[in-house]
């Protein structure tokens, strides 16, 4: 790990004293989308003087890291880290060590907060109280390409979308926040031991594992951590035109099985001859030339098609981790 930060004399006497929250952005050879972040960030209503904030770039070229850090350094209050060990929770963990502030707020590099997003973020830490170790925000989606007619509003979960109302609030149980806009007690996190290098993404987005952040919030609150939600604290999130087709979300689904595989490997055992009932009620359902795995991979149309093909993609996942036997029926 290398710091790329600016020159002494201007680093120190731009650096807040005693910042309120700082703000950390783990990014990964995406600087085109990193910029929009950053410029967002230098315009928070925050004063300045009450956030740092802290860029954690994974990118493979130490070099080129060190030339985009020089493009920023008229940010009034950033450090830029260049981190050689990959991985998405690695870095965030890399943040928490870093960190100056007695909060630190996480957003994606490829996310615009609004303007008043950090206050929002205090205000909501302030009215919810010292028992919430965390609090996540809503994530609104900016569809680089027009939105496809088959992605329906119960698939948005999967780019990040996250709108639980304009309150704030106590998590719901079996609601959950996203790494796109997600804050917590630094104290809090750094007890929890951080985030889990077992979950979340490695480098160019070739694994899609995710659950990093819920599994997090699971080791908080098993030490009395409560998760909180402040719906006026909005960052608006980029989907990406690589992921506004049906294959993506075929393999994040896939992933998805993998990752609650990984986090609760038990109870995922345990479903194994349910989720086998499910694959074969899904591949009966198919035209007889089509029940093979080519079910799986094939295009579905607008409706609850492509649903049904996910579920069974998902429970297919499951029965392979688990080896699950069949039986003639």
């Amino acid at each position: 790990m290398s710091k790329l930060e600016l020159p002494a004399g201007a680093a120190a006497a731009r650096e807040p004293a005693k910042p309120r929250i700082t703000v950390a952005v783990c990014t990964y050879d995406r600087y085109e989308v990193l910029d929009s972040c950053l410029a967002a960030l230098a315009g928070q209503l925050l004063p300045s003087v009450e956030f740092e904030c802290l860029v954690v770039d994974n990118s493979p070229s130490r070099v080129r890291s060190m030339a985009e850090s020089q493009r920023h350094a008229a940010h009034p209050n950033m450090r830029w880290i260049h981190e050689t060990t990959p991985g998405l929770s690695n870095a965030r963990n890399v943040a928490a060590r870093e960190a100056r502030a007695p909060l630190i707020a996480y957003v994606d590099d490829d996310a615009i907060p609004e303007p008043d997003w950090l206050i929002r973020l205090l205000e909501a830490f302030d009215a919810l109280g010292e028992g919430y170790a965390g609090i996540g925000g809503k994530i609104l989606p900016i569809f680089s390409t027009p939105r496809p007619a088959w992605l329906s509003d119960k698939l948005l979960g999967y780019v990040s979308v996250v709108d639980l109302g304009d309150e704030t609030r106590a998590l719901h149980p079996k609601e959950w926040v996203a790494g796109a806009n997600i804050a917590y007690r630094l104290s809090a996190l750094r007890q929890a031991g951080g985030f889990s290098t077992a979950l979340g993404r490695v480098g160019s987005g070739l694994s899609l594992m995710s659950n990093d952040e819920t599994e997090l919030a699971e080791r908080l609150a098993a030490k009395g951590g409560r998760m909180g939600y402040a719906g006026r604290a909005v960052v608006r999130h980029l989907v990406e035109k690589s992921r506004l087709n049906q294959e993506w979300f075929r393999r994040r689904i896939a992933w998805q099985a993998v990752s609650d595989y990984v986090r609760h490997p038990q109870k995922m055992y345990g479903q194994r001859e349910v989720a086998w009932k499910r694959v074969k009620a899904f591949l009966a359902n198919q035209p007889p030339d089509l029940r093979t795995q080519r079910a799986f991979a094939l295009e579905q149309a607008p409706g609850a098609e492509l649903e049904a093909q996910l579920s069974a993609i998902y429970s297919a996942v499951q029965c392979l981790l688990s080896a699950v036997g069949d039986t003639d029926e």
